[in-house]
């Protein structure tokens, strides 16, 4: 999985890194693997630093290549984010055989600027996740540590 772990050398005291735990990613990624070929959605649960909960979502897009987040589902994540403290900091979605960058169509539904996108990208091994967000109608990369 390409992914950094702590203590990978950084000296920006984890400025601008997200942590992410590895039940999140674990998650994530299982949802990938059993909605193959469709892509996955979900909401991520935590903290503006670190996400500790990867929450499914139903993909209500008909096509195999793009994704839209059930509006019950979300409303469900945000609930259960404020039930523990914690709130919805972001989405991820699977890209099924391409790599983790964001599409254009990713971009172009990009609407919360204060959330952290995920993307998994299953087209090789070992599979690849990324996260970014969205600024200037840019997705600028910001590095997932594993926890």
């Amino acid at each position: 999985m390409a992914l950094h772990r702590r203590g990978n050398g950084h000296r920006d005291g984890g400025r601008g890194l997200i942590e992410i735990t590895d039940a999140a990613v674990d998650a994530i990624v299982t949802h990938a693997r059993e909605a193959l070929p469709d892509e996955c959605c979900g909401l991520l649960i935590g903290t503006p630093a670190r996400i500790e909960q990867a929450h499914r979502a139903r993909n209500l897009d008909p096509g195999r290549a793009r994704f839209l987040i059930d509006p019950h589902d979300h409303f469900a994540a945000i609930h259960a984010a404020r039930a523990s403290g914690r709130e919805v900091v972001g989405v991820y979605h699977s890209h099924p055989a391409k790599s983790a960058d964001p599409s254009p169509t990713d971009l172009a539904e990009a609407t919360y600027a204060e959330y952290l996108y995920v993307i998994v990208g299953l087209q090789f091994e070992p599979i690849d996740l990324r996260s970014f967000r969205l600024r200037d109608r840019c997705f600028l990369e910001e590095p997932l540590i594993r926890l």
